[in-house]
């Protein structure tokens, strides 16, 4: 990003208005304009807001903006190295950005009013607002924000297909969109978003967008790949108390728990229930009796527990047999 002074710039371009044009246009786009201290905002007014303060018509308050930026188009000549700029800025994204992506690109934080302004005088730029769809965007191109809408729905229909979040480079693969362009036109939908971990999907889905405890902490633990404690996983959501955490996480088949207070995801192959109806079925699978070193092996693959607690089971005659030979089984009813 190069160093550009905006403040000074749009000071020197709304040198040329009147002093009712200027205030309008300062407070419509709540500029910083150290040419007119004082009337810049944090917020940029409405016609009707400036009109009741100044007491006219909000009509009258939109002639005198329309009448200030007829007279600042021949200024805005002298700064084709600023639109230039924007311009490339634009190209490298595939002719279009969101609004909000680009604004903090250009301006960082404190100075997008003023880009917003810039943007607004050059002649090349475009601006559609936001719909229930898509958020507010600036172009370029016509024909680049056609294609990108056509990109999105295409997209939008592989997720549905899929059914599951994808990375990147799992979507739409095309040597005209690089990476950075496909990035850009996906932003501009408001059904599709990217989560922490880098994978796209429909934004109501909870691995994309969680909102509830049991969704974030099924997010840790597919970022993490291991069995965790409750007190882990309420640290790594940032919530301070873990015990709600262990409330919402006993309670969703999702989890299964595996040792004391410890949980892992069911979908990696952990059975539900407790260290006796594990052996209950590694015993059913294997159909036959098992010895005990094998049982305990396959019980510590599902459990994060001692072997004593393997052996205790075992003990228990209401389940388990021992036969002469030293093999267990199952105690028929």
């Amino acid at each position: 990003m190069i160093k550009i002074n905006y403040i000074q710039i749009c000071s020197k371009i709304l040198k040329t208005l009147s002093p009712r044009q200027k205030e309008v246009i300062l407070r419509r786009f709540a500029l910083q304009a150290t040419a007119f201290p004082g009337e810049g905002g944090d917020k940029r007014e409405t016609l009707e807001s400036i009109g009741k303060d100044l007491d006219i018509t909000r009509e009258r308050v939109r002639q005198i903006e329309k009448d200030g930026f007829l007279r600042l188009k021949p200024e805005i000549k002298k700064y084709q190295r600023i639109f230039n700029y924007f311009k490339d800025c634009l190209k490298k994204t595939g002719n279009l950005r969101k609004e909000e992506s680009l604004l903090l690109e250009l301006a960082g934080r404190r100075l997008q009013n003023e880009v917003y302004f810039l943007l607004t005088l050059g002649e090349d730029f475009e601006r559609f607002g936001e719909t229930k769809d898509f958020y507010s965007l600036w172009t370029i191109d016509q024909k680049s924000w056609n294609l990108a809408q056509k990109i999105i729905d295409s997209v939008y229909e592989k997720f549905k297909k899929a059914g599951k979040p994808l990375k990147l480079e799992e979507l739409i693969k095309s040597k005209f969109l690089s990476s950075e362009i496909l990035t850009s036109y996906l932003e501009i939908s408001k059904k599709i978003q990217r989560n922490a971990e880098n994978f796209w999907g429909l934004k109501d889905w909870p691995e994309i967008n969680p909102k509830r405890i049991k969704d974030k902490a099924y997010l840790v633990f597919k970022k993490e790949q291991k069995p965790l404690h409750f007190t882990q996983v309420a640290n790594l959501i940032g919530l301070a108390l873990p015990q709600t955490v262990h409330n919402e996480l006993i309670k969703d088949s999702k989890f299964v728990l595996v040792g004391r207070g410890i949980y892992a995801l069911k979908e990696w192959g952990y059975e539900e229930g407790v260290v006796k109806d594990v052996i209950l079925n590694i015993l059913k699978t294997a159909g036959r009796p098992l010895k005990k070193e094998e049982i305990l092996e396959k019980t510590l693959k599902q459990r994060l527990v001692k072997e004593n607690t393997v052996f205790l089971n075992l003990s228990n005659k209401k389940y388990f047999l021992r036969t002469s030979e030293g093999f267990y089984t199952i105690r028929e009813a």
